[in-house]
């Protein structure tokens, strides 16, 4: 979906496909069909921007046979679809039965990393439509925090830097820009806005024409951090806001109350980590996952947690629990409701839709379908709202 803003730019808006996991090129081809298309014809759009993720064995496949990718590229145009972003964090098995740990691995310490990344920004180049010359991609916040040392981030630095090259290099031969987010997560090394300024302005830092950071509206308000002050911090830093993804994050009150503590545990389920945060005179404190907030009680109570679990943004969770909806409001706001856009690549990413409470699952493709659709049109709504003018 796109969009005009005041400013007279192009701001894209799309859903990532890494809630409909696929490992391989038939796979991916499966997720166009069955969940991509129809979602768009839910939205009764000539046109869907879709964030495609592409694991590790279906990237190889595209980059090994260029016939592959031209194929590709047509059925994306055939089924009025577009990409304009890669999500570049899950390398492989995001459909595993546990994912957990894993999802941040290989790391930017280690070479696949780098290999796979170029890899997706040749591809991108080559699946952006043709009248688009920028495309985005957003990767994991350098590493997990443990083990990680000095080397670690050295090596990392270089990775990056190596990255940025490539991406010169490939601007150089295809015309197409390619430019890379870190995506701050609650748990890794670059956790924070903060921790992003640290990490992009350091010596030896790749440069931020290539590397900036992908804002995610979940992991931000799991954080406790303030849009206005992370985006005022990142802007005064000189570190673009490559891309966004418009999540909301699990928000509960009153944890001395069993209801709340019973609502909570029906969302600990052993796919993936849900990193839970709480607010404290010190500072932040959280636990990796939900399960051990609950049940190890090192986690205050005085104050509210969050919850790092990407649930539906259209749909108000049953009391005694809301989501950090507002977080995302407000850094929308922020991002694009100015007089020019600060980044022009959104993306949903609720991937977490079959590992909700059973409940609140989509019982078929049909109703997940629906869920895509609503969430979209709320974020259509939004965008609206600040100014913009949905395009054809």
């Amino acid at each position: 979906m796109r969009f005009r803003h005041p400013d007279g730019s192009t701001v894209h808006l799309a859903y990532c496909t890494n809630v409909h996991p696929a490992e391989d090129l038939d796979g991916v081809r499966r997720q166009l069909r069955d969940h991509a298309e129809p979602v768009r014809r839910r939205l009764g759009r000539d046109r869907l921007g879709i964030g495609l993720w592409l694991a590790r064995d279906a990237a190889r496949a595209l980059t090994a046979d260029p016939a592959a990718l031209r194929g590709l590229r047509a059925e994306l145009d055939d089924r009025g679809l577009e990409v304009v972003t890669l999500n570049g964090f899950p390398y492989e098995g995001f459909g595993a039965a546990e994912v957990k740990y894993r999802v941040y691995r290989p790391d930017w310490t280690e070479p696949d990393r780098l290999n796979h990344t170029t890899d997706l920004a040749r591809l991108l180049a080559a699946l952006l439509p043709d009248d688009v010359t920028e495309g985005t991609i957003s990767t994991l916040p350098i590493a997990w925090r443990v083990p990680f040392n000095a080397s670690g981030a050295q090596a990392a630095r270089r990775a990056l830097s190596t990255l940025a090259q490539r991406l010169d290099a490939l601007e150089e031969l295809t015309g197409r820009s390619i430019r890379v987010g870190l995506e701050p997560e609650p748990g890794c090394t670059v956790e924070t806005t903060s921790d992003a300024v640290r990490t992009l302005t350091a010596t030896g830092a790749p440069p931020p024409e290539r590397v900036g950071v992908c804002l995610d509206t979940c992991h931000l308000a799991t954080q406790f951090e303030d849009p206005h002050t992370a985006i005022d911090g990142l802007t005064a830093a000189g570190v673009p806001v490559v891309k966004a993804q418009l999540s909301a994050a699990l928000h509960a009150e009153n944890l001395r109350d069993p209801a709340v503590r019973e609502a909570l545990a029906a969302f600990v389920e052993p796919r993936f980590l849900h990193q839970t945060r709480t607010r404290t005179p010190e500072g932040i404190r959280g636990t990796d996952d939900l399960d051990e907030a609950l049940a190890g009680g090192d986690l205050p109570t005085a104050a509210p947690w969050r919850v790092h679990l990407h649930v539906p943004l259209h749909a108000p969770l049953a009391p005694p629990l809301t989501s950090t909806l507002p977080v995302l409001r407000d850094t929308l706001a922020r991002l694009v409701g100015g007089p020019a856009p600060l980044t022009h690549h959104l993306e949903v990413e609720t991937y977490t839709w079959q590992a909700l409470p059973p409940a609140l699952r989509p019982r078929n493709r049909g109703r997940l379908a629906e869920g895509i659709a609503a969430e979209l049109g709320l974020a259509r709504d939004l965008l609206t709202d600040l100014g913009l003018k949905e395009l054809p």
